[in-house]
């Protein structure tokens, strides 16, 4: 008799440079199952927690999905882009109220995210987003040099956290260059022209002064459908120097958390063990011809196992460490122990006595069976919408 395909959910720490789908896809080829999908996209550029689940547990990515979650980050204050991020065309500020950043102090930051950016807020996401108009992404109808425009929509911000500021230059040629901490730029009072020092090779030869700006690393916690590139640039645009994200790592997904997440919100000890089953990813470069004869370059996403694995071992590697569909519905919703009496019931679809005030997950906790996600019925009882099948 064939065994039945496992379930639970594999926290991913997806490096940069690959999609999620190229993730889902390094699960689903190492565990060889078809049913794997993940709760919440990461942008090829940001890094961190993917909550990847497999079987029956992808029933559960709905209600993940909405959980709040924590990033850390790097804006760059002092210039924005077309995209709010590394990946767009710098953007100078301009028009009134814009400035340079040398007169912004890291007490002024600070008390415009106090402000303005902590708690309840409209936010208007990006245009190169993936939110759909009339069928269409966002994004796709931008890239057609198409208008977008989205409206504000409620977010919460429930801690917006500056870690770090560093001050420095950059040269101005692309977004996401690296920082240059040491420059001396003085214009002469002839028509020679600017005079540099102490300038980098790469900014000297350059006729364009080095921009000023200031890389402010900070942690946000925030509910689901809170775009921290719109933060980035909603934050440059109060101080008037503009601005957008450069570095971007989600640290933790609702009760879901990678080991070196410090916001403190995971709940219990129980979960909080979990940080300790993520598997770290890494990017690996393929080239290959494509029907049309052309040489195409892509990323894709490696699962980090141990060298000496392969085939069963390493599936059974990465199973050990999944977490189990127990442990996956605690984290997911709200549980409620029930008896293997209720669980036949549920099961056969009837209601049971239970009360119930938003969806739940039944568990029988003596054998860690997940019955069902249920709802409430009415004032005393409540009853399955989803239900999963004996293990």
């Amino acid at each position: 008799m064939a065994q039945p395909a496992p379930s639970g959910l594999i926290i991913i720490d997806k490096p940069q440079g690959v999609t999620s789908f190229d993730a889902v896809a390094a699960v689903r080829g190492a565990l060889h199952i078809k049913k794997v999908g993940h709760a919440g996209t990461l942008d090829p550029m940001a890094t961190g927690a993917l909550v990847i689940a497999f079987g029956h547990a992808t029933r559960l990515l709905s209600a993940i999905v909405e959980h709040d979650k924590t990033y850390e980050a790097t804006i760059r204050l002092g210039l924005g882009t077309t995209t709010d991020d590394a990946e767009g065309e710098l953007v100078v500020a301009s028009g009134e109220g814009a400035r340079t950043v040398t007169g912004v102090t890291q007490d002024e930051i600070r008390a415009a995210i106090a402000d303005h950016f902590t708690g309840d807020i409209e936010q208007v996401p990006n245009t190169f987003s993936a939110i759909k108009i009339n069928g269409k992404r966002a994004y796709d109808l931008a890239r057609e040099g198409k208008d977008v425009e989205l409206k504000a929509r409620p977010v919460h911000i429930s801690e917006f956290v500056v870690l770090a500021v560093r001050q420095g230059y950059v040269a101005g040629e692309r977004a996401g260059e690296p920082l240059r901490e040491t420059v001396d730029w003085r214009e002469t009072a002839d028509s020679s022209g600017p005079t540099i020092s102490a300038v980098p090779i790469a900014m000297a030869a350059s006729s364009v002064p080095p921009i000023p700006v200031l890389d402010v690393d900070v942690r946000v916690s925030c509910s689901s459908g809170t775009y921290i590139r719109a933060l980035a640039r909603d934050l440059g645009a109060e101080l008037g120097v503009g601005g957008h994200l450069i570095r971007l790592r989600r640290t933790r997904v609702g009760r879901f958390a990678l080991p070196d997440d410090t916001s403190g919100l995971i709940g219990d000890e129980a979960m909080a063990a979990t940080r300790d089953h993520a598997v770290t990813a890494y990017s690996e470069s393929k080239t290959f011809t494509n029907r049309d004869g052309e040489t195409v370059t892509r990323n894709k996403c490696v699962l980090d196992t141990p060298v000496e694995l392969s085939g069963e071992e390493r599936r059974e590697w990465l199973l050990g460490r999944a977490l189990t569909m127990e442990q996956a519905a605690r984290g997911a919703m709200p549980a409620l122990d029930i008896t293997p009496d209720e669980a036949a019931e549920l099961r056969f679809g009837r209601r049971i006595e239970r009360v119930i005030g938003e969806p739940t997950v039944a568990i029988v906790p003596q054998t860690h069976d997940v019955v069902a996600i249920l709802e409430r019925a009415n004032a005393h009882q409540a009853k399955p919408v989803t239900v999963f099948p004996a293990e």
